[in-house]
């Protein structure tokens, strides 16, 4: 195992930022390469190194690149022998991440990225990321996922990405996404860019504008729901009802306790007016949202704070009260979970989200007699159809005409299928494969394709500026293509095909099948098969 080395000048900038080295496994010319974490995106750019004398240290050979959310771009270092690190550090065998916390209070970490990365991306560099898991979650299947050297998007591969004024080379971009996912430090903003929170062609001030406005109108919206249940933004959440299907508040102790304390706090709420329905319908589900809020990502250290926990409870409950059409659904809570791991700032990590449930929010519409995702299905049963008409014929046969085994794929992306890592990696390798660089224009004025102003769907885009799927659903034309999701199921699917026909002998067996996949799929080649299947459909739906 790499050797981690941890270094800070001094305790009253302890909490505010660290390095954290890990010993090559072949040192070029004794250089480490090393990221800094900072606490948040709005701390402050570390000093100056210390010189700890005749101990030795660490000097900087090169200045650091830009100081940018508080996570600053790779910097190398010059190793001269510093004997001052704890003994218990080079004799550990734990994992980095154990380490670390060894050291720091995991309040002060609210993102737990151990990187390694050469500057120059030379061959047999490293990477090493940690989600950190908790200790007693021995069963949770390890990331497939490695950074690789000229594949995957880099900090520095990134940096250069953008124009003196800010505008993004998103071509670029998206084909390095394509070949090797997305560096973990830089991930949050480049998720913004890859589900339409930011246009590419945007400048740097025009981002930070509309980042402003976002964020004052997420509070405004807080603060709304704040005044309807004074819980929303206290730091804590609640599991058990708080009111009837009649409006009529609860008197379960605990929760009144919980209210009681937070009207102490300043909270007001409007108990003299009478709620109006949507109210009534989203006091229900708050205690719903919580109940699968705990239950969300448990193995995951980030989640033993109840800060963190609390976080997520309130971006959950906002965004039920912001889509009132929609509301909140079980699934949810797996979508929103990573965005505030990766967005330290509550504001960004809603719209994040927001962004994302534009995509998936017709599979969580239900009425009376459906359910959204259903139509998500039959398209998955269509394709499966025409692509191996005998396997959907066994399927049939087994009573699974109706692909309801396939509904938790579609409902939050393969969360279940793939490990928490896998799943991100998958995550933007999708969205970077569909992405349309009229995404944020179409969102900021919620127009319809049928509607935009030109009067065609993607007149005049660039097809360089545009994923893989989307420039081969452009060179297709037709009908609104269908999400890569499907496409995905299908893939998986196929790859069973052999073991669904011959061991499956009832709906059961196929569900058991398919549960024996979680941990052991492979994201790249998931979307690559996915591509492959996209193009058989289209050419075989047309003859």
């Amino acid at each position: 195992m790499m050797r981690p080395f941890l270094y800070w000048p001094s305790t009253r900038i302890r909490n505010q930022w660290a390095l954290f080295l890990v010993e090559l496994a072949r040192p070029v010319q004794g250089h480490c390469h090393a990221l800094i974490l900072a606490r948040g995106r709005d701390a402050p750019p570390p000093p100056p190194f210390e010189k700890p004398g005749k101990q030795g240290g660490w000097t900087r050979s090169r200045s650091m690149a830009r100081h940018s959310r508080g996570v600053l771009a790779p910097v190398t270092l010059s190793f001269l022998g510093w004997k001052g690190y704890p003994e218990s550090i080079v004799k550990s065998n734990q994992l980095l991440g154990a380490v670390l916390l060894k050291f720091f209070d995991q309040d002060c970490w609210n993102r737990l990225w151990v990187v390694l990365q050469d500057d120059v991306e030379g061959p047999g560099t490293q990477l090493m990321i940690i989600y950190q898991v908790r200790p007693e979650c021995t069963d949770v299947p390890e990331s497939k996922f490695r950074i690789k050297a000229g594949k995957t998007l880099s900090v520095r591969k990134w940096n250069a990405a953008f124009a003196p004024d800010g505008v993004l080379d998103i071509g670029k971009t998206l084909n390095r996404i394509h070949r090797g996912g997305v560096h973990p430090s830089i991930r949050g903003e480049v998720w913004e860019f890859l589900l339409g929170c930011y246009d590419p062609k945007s400048t740097y001030e025009e981002r930070e504008e509309i980042r402003d406005q976002r964020r004052a109108k997420y509070e405004i919206l807080k603060e709304v729901c704040k005044k309807m249940f004074p819980l929303i933004g206290s730091g804590k959440f609640v599991t058990a009802p708080i009111i009837t299907e009649n409006g009529e508040p609860t008197q379960d102790p605990i929760v009144l306790q919980q209210i009681s304390a937070a009207k102490e706090d300043g909270a007001d709420e409007h108990s003299d007016v009478p709620m109006s329905k949507k109210e009534i319908e989203w006091k229900l589900t708050l205690h719903q949202i919580g109940l699968d809020v705990v239950r969300t990502d448990r193995t995951l250290v980030f989640y033993e704070s109840q800060e963190n926990l609390a976080k997520l409870w309130d971006i959950l409950s906002v965004y039920s009260w912001f889509d009132g059409d929609v509301g909140y659904c079980q699934g949810m809570s797996d979508l929103c979970s990573p965005m505030i791991m990766l967005l330290e700032n509550e504001g960004d990590a809603f719209w994040c989200f927001e962004r994302l449930m534009r995509r998936l929010r017709g599979n969580f519409r239900c009425t009376e007699s459906s359910v959204g995702v259903e139509s998500q299905l039959s398209n998955l049963a269509s394709v499966t159809q025409v692509i191996d008409p005998k396997l959907h014929q066994h399927l049939e046969t087994l009573g699974g005409g109706d692909y309801l085994f396939a509904f938790r794929m579609l409902m939050v992306l393969f969360r279940r299928e793939f490990s928490f890592g896998d799943s991100l990696y998958l995550w933007e390798m999708m969205w970077a494969l569909e992405y349309d660089p009229d995404l944020f224009l179409m969102y900021e004025e919620d127009l319809e394709a049928s509607e935009r102003p030109d009067g065609t769907k993607g007149k005049g885009k660039s097809r360089k500026q545009c994923g893989k799927y989307e420039r081969e659903n452009m060179r297709n034309g037709g009908a609104a293509p269908l999400p890569i999701s499907v496409f995905l199921v299908a893939s998986v699917l196929k790859d069973k095909s052999t073991k669904l026909l011959t061991e499956a002998r009832g709906l059961d067996d196929v569900v058991k099948i398919l549960n024996d996949m979680t941990g052991n799929l492979d994201a790249k080649k998931a979307c690559i098969n996915a591509m492959k299947l996209h193009k058989k459909y289209l050419k075989k739906a047309k003859n």
